[in-house]
């Protein structure tokens, strides 16, 4: 299995999810990029795939074509 990476909640130190499924990217670098402002922490491998999203399907993330074309977005 891969290493997946999830986004820490700052206050709550839980796994951020999106309908009651765990947020999470295989690449660190990317989601550290894309949520510069969030902690990325390894997720769990007590957590099954069936029980995550990837961020590529969360609705907010609709437009972005992957994989991650940097050039495509503004800084």
């Amino acid at each position: 299995m891969t290493t997946r990476w999830a986004l820490e909640g700052p206050t709550s130190h839980d796994l951020l999810t999106y309908g009651g499924k765990v947020i999470v990217h295989g690449n660190r670098h990317e989601l550290e990029w894309l949520m510069a402002n969030a902690r990325v922490v390894q997720c769990p491998r007590s957590i099954p795939p069936e029980q995550t999203i990837e961020l590529r399907f969360h609705p907010q993330f609709e437009g972005v074509s992957w994989p991650l074309r940097r050039e495509e977005w503004r800084t």
